[in-house]
């Protein structure tokens, strides 16, 4: 039977990834003694893989394909296909950003200050080819972690770290100087393995529900019951993908001689606690919201 490697992300995207798979149809198990979770899907073989390593397994032809940010596919300057990006976070949905932080106090103002001065950051590639593109000479310097807390005490001019928010940035006493990134995840292919047919159909399935099940965040899907006489006030008042499902309701016209119609929609969920007053209002009925996992 054919299989393909998947690599799923190991820390900080390790739990929404596993999360989104679920919407998206299939089942990971994980444990804290192995780096080979198990999936529902015979056609599928999982390995947990740090994100930053991510592109080199798969470029390597390791993984068939796997999910990695587009920051450190960047970084390694892998030479792989990507599948498709999606725009999902361990905080929000939103991407995130590397951003050029210095102590609040410092006298940086610009990227063009930081000529001659020392950057800490995890993206060291990234970051040299950043400012050698601008033409700016900087000593880069490689942090194992806690890079914050290194300009914080003056053991660096800057730094250059990843955030959704910036509330940690402003927690250790930084101020952002300059956006240098924006970076969501990817779902990136071996580009042998896309060029096989059955690998390349199962990465396909895979873009095609996970890409689904995002389309479904914060959406949920509403039906309701409305008499032909307030039938468009209330059509006006339900926003759609493309345009609210209608139908008549079985043997309607003789409910005391009233045709009725079932509307059927999907809209964002934060809509929905002011629309259903507003529609019971002008005459729906029977209302009814439910959940969803995909919108394809």
């Amino acid at each position: 039977m054919s299989e393909l490697k998947l690599g799923i992300p190991k820390g900080s995207l390790e739990t929404a990834t596993i999360e989104l798979f679920r919407k998206s149809g299939w089942k990971i198990s994980t444990s804290s003694r192995s780096y080979f979770p198990s999936i529902d899907d015979t056609e599928l073989r999982c390995t947990l893989v740090r994100a930053q390593e991510m592109s080199r397994y798969v470029e390597m032809g390791t993984l068939d394909a796997g999910i990695t940010g587009k920051d450190w596919t960047q970084e390694n300057s892998s030479d792989v296909h990507v599948v498709t990006e999606m725009v999902y976070s361990k905080v929000s949905s939103r991407p995130v950003r590397w951003v050029l932080a210095v102590p609040h106090d410092s006298p940086i103002k610009k990227i063009e200050d930081l000529k001659g001065k020392r950057i800490a950051t995890e993206m060291m590639n990234f970051t040299k080819r950043y400012f050698a593109d601008r033409k700016i000479p900087v000593d880069v310097e490689f942090s194992w972690g806690a890079t914050e807390a290194k300009a914080a005490e003056g053991l660096v001019d800057a730094i250059v770290e990843v955030t959704e928010t910036g509330s940690t940035i402003r927690a250790h006493g930084l101020k952002i100087v300059a956006d240098l990134l924006e970076s969501c995840p990817q779902l990136i292919a071996n580009k042998q393995a896309w060029q096989d047919s059955w690998k390349r159909g199962k990465i396909e399935q895979v873009q095609l529900l996970l890409q689904g099940a995002l389309a479904a965040e914060n959406k949920v899907g509403i039906k309701l019951n409305v008499a032909e006489a307030d039938l468009e006030k209330v059509i006006q008042l339900i926003p759609s993908i493309t345009a609210p499902t209608i139908a008549t309701l079985y043997q309607s016209a003789a409910l005391k001689g009233v045709k009725w119609f079932s509307i059927e929609s999907v809209i964002t969920e934060k809509v929905v606690r002011d629309l259903i007053p507003k529609l019971i209002q002008n005459g729906a009925v029977g209302i009814i919201e439910y959940p969803l996992n995909k919108i394809i």
